[in-house]
């Protein structure tokens, strides 16, 4: 009975660490052998804490395959499992508990990753990119409907100038290291225009909440958002 009651104990405890990021099976322990640091690419949040230090493996094909960790106060932690093709940027919280990497995918093609910064070091804040989840809000806006053909090149998500400062620069007075303001656009094949890619997502934005986890359009945003879905 006791040795039932002390493995579901142990259960219970390995599936609550889990399930809140701190499961470290199968977190590798370094970089994988082939990949190398870049020096030039290494980011710091703005007190030092964070280092995040971005490593490349180039194949036999001249195949570039970037990864991401962050060190903070003991921990090195990979950014994220799937490797990118390009090495990215990094913009931090004032609080520094929240961190976006700003993703190049191709020519005129970016996302966003979100992380968060736990006791056991920075995981990922979202299942999806961040990018990915600001369009999928998109597609549930009136101003989606107004798209004369849905974007198919030079598809980017970038942050908005002012995540430091939780964008004091735009006189707004909301809470601290609340928010993240996101722009989006693309382009696509519209007939009848002289050129063959035009835009038919302008800079549209939303504002994503990192204590909820939710999606909206502040008011200030309204009135270019109506004219970001016009195509160019």
């Amino acid at each position: 009975m006791i040795k039932t009651t002390l493995i579901k104990t142990a259960w219970i405890g390995l599936v609550v660490a889990c399930s809140i990021g701190f499961c470290h099976a199968s977190q590798p322990a370094a970089p994988p052998a082939g990949y190398e640091i870049v020096e030039k690419w290494t980011r710091a949040s703005p007190d030092g804490s964070t280092i995040i230090e971005q490593y490349v493996n180039k194949d036999q094909d001249d195949d570039w395959k970037w990864q991401f960790w962050a060190r903070w106060q003991g921990t090195f932690t990979l950014l994220d499992r799937e490797p990118a093709g390009y090495p990215a940027d990094f913009e931090f919280t004032n609080d520094q508990r929240w961190t976006i990497r700003v993703q190049k995918q191709g020519s005129g093609e970016a996302t966003l990753y979100l992380y968060r910064r736990t006791s056991q070091g920075w995981v990922s804040a979202t299942e999806k990119p961040l990018g990915d989840l600001a369009w999928e809000y998109l597609k549930t806006k009136p101003e989606w409907r107004k798209v004369v053909k849905k974007p198919e090149y030079h598809i980017s998500a970038y942050p908005v100038k002012g995540l430091d400062q939780s964008y004091r620069g735009l006189s707004v007075d909301w809470p601290a290291n609340r928010y993240v303001l996101i722009t989006l656009s693309g382009e696509a094949d519209v007939k009848g225009r002289k050129r063959e890619q035009t835009g038919v997502v302008n800079g549209w934005r939303c504002r994503y909440d990192l204590e909820t986890g939710k999606f909206d359009v502040p008011p200030m945003f309204s009135r270019d958002n109506a004219k970001a879905t016009l195509p160019r």
